[in-house]
């Protein structure tokens, strides 16, 4: 699948030192892919990544474009333990 990063995406994967293999991973295979309740042309996508203790990685992408964009990435205290 080819991913397409915005700005935001990229600094943020910078600054919380989330591989990019990673995003990836949740993006290919996820435990969970929901609609965003507030905007229907955004995806996310959820992985427990065995890496970093199980936390969850949440990857927030923009699935009606072409590549599809990933808006953002990071962990998601709010769903430990919900997958």
């Amino acid at each position: 699948m080819e991913l397409e990063l915005s700005d935001h995406a990229v600094v943020r994967i910078a600054e919380r030192k989330i591989p990019v293999e990673w995003m990836e991973r949740a993006v290919d295979g996820p435990e969970l892919r929901v609609i965003d309740p507030i905007d229907p042309d955004i995806e996310l996508f959820f992985l427990r990544i065995p890496e970093q203790g199980n936390r969850v990685l949440r990857v927030v992408v923009n699935t009606r474009v072409v590549p599809w964009r990933v808006v953002s990435v990071y962990f998601d205290r709010t769903m430990e333990g919900a997958l």
